[in-house]
């Protein structure tokens, strides 16, 4: 590799509005542009997807919507990182980026507590039945005198269950512990050590669904996880127990659960992510009053992203010294000859004049 000055930045552009103003403008971007040994621009997809040609020269790639897959990869193999806004990651092909010697980041410390909040957001609301007791109050005094038809339902000794426990699943209980509530998981990946730092049983995941009075999805979309809220499973749950995803949408089988919520399998839903996103006008979920929707935005706050900001320029900035990101989607990418040929390029670049 040839000697460079420059550290070079891309920023996907649905990072900018139409008119050039940033979308997310508590993403505060001066670490790059106070460092001179940093470049950064904004480099738009196409169709929804980054180009390898937009790509070509930049050694860093901040990503936001767009989709990155081994057609992205620029010829040139100077791209070393992809920064996610987010811990999702299903829309970059990893085992391409990997191969390539690209390392993914993700921010699970800017969305640990943002997202944990949502799902206590939808406990509370939906165990105070809080959207069907607004309308009552504005459909004026009829229905204001309805109120005593949709009584809540208390949370002490009720039991909360979380399909993973990791970053998210962790962080829920922990906001969760003063509510009195039991709580179960089913994660076949941590350490038992981990449920009992938080108090959890560890269950089969049959069982979480059949004894859950609240049950949390809190998983990464893979072939493994996809409909694992399925019909079978669904048909398990308590008929007063209560669904919560704001992990990807296609993890529950969303027209199984439409029908659970319409025949009373279940009592209702809080639903942050859907399949397909966003739903249709004439989407029949849309028409349940058993469920509260919100598009795939309700951790969206200002603390929330300007945490994953900041971890995604620690991954950008990690990279520019040579080191290995904290935070990745394939941590095995550290072993890959490609990778860390590309991290001592960096060290012999700018490492030296950083300290």
């Amino acid at each position: 590799m040839k000697n460079q000055d420059q550290f070079r930045v891309a920023l996907s552009g649905a990072f900018q509005n139409n008119d050039g103003t940033p979308v997310f403008p508590m993403f505060d971007l001066s670490p790059l542009s106070d460092d001179p040994e940093v470049q950064f621009e904004y480099v738009a997809g196409i169709d929804g997807r980054m180009s390898a040609e937009s790509l070509e020269g930049f050694d860093a790639l901040v990503l936001l919507l767009e989709k990155f897959d081994a057609n992205s990869i620029p010829a040139n193999n100077r791209l070393t990182l992809i920064a996610r806004f987010g811990v999702g990651f299903d829309t970059v092909d990893v085992e391409a980026c990997k191969i390539k010697g690209i390392a993914v980041g993700i921010t699970p410390n800017g969305v640990r507590r943002p997202v944990a909040a949502s799902v206590l957001t939808y406990i509370l609301a939906l165990s105070g039945k809080l959207m069907i007791k607004d309308a009552l109050v504005r459909g004026g005094p009829s229905t204001f005198a309805e109120r005593a038809q949709h009584m809540g339902t208390g949370l002490v000794g009720k039991t909360l269950g979380s399909i993973g426990l990791g970053n998210i699943g962790v962080e829920v209980f922990r906001l969760c512990a003063p509510l009195g509530m039991n709580f179960i998981a089913h994660d076949p990946y941590i350490d038992s050590t981990v449920a009992q730092s938080v108090n959890v049983e560890l269950k089969d995941l049959e069982s979480v669904f059949r004894e859950s009075d609240f049950l949390t999805l809190n998983v990464p979309l893979s072939e493994e996880t996809l409909h694992l809220a399925n019909a079978a499973r669904l048909t398990l749950m308590k008929p007063t127990a209560y669904l919560i995803n704001t992990s990807r949408g296609p993890v529950v089988d969303q027209t199984a659960l439409v029908t659970a919520l319409t025949q009373g399998v279940i009592a209702g839903a809080g639903l942050d992510v859907f399949d397909p996103e966003p739903p249709q006008a004439d989407d029949p979920l849309l028409q349940l009053d058993n469920v509260i929707l919100t598009p795939h935005a309700l951790c969206w706050t200002d603390q929330c992203f300007a945490g994953i900001g900041a971890q995604d320029l620690e991954h950008v900035f990690a990279v520019k010294n040579g080191q290995v990101p904290q935070a990745l989607a394939d941590p095995t990418v550290a072993d890959e000859p490609a990778f860390h040929l590309k991290l001592k390029h960096y060290r012999n670049c700018f490492a030296s004049q950083s300290t």
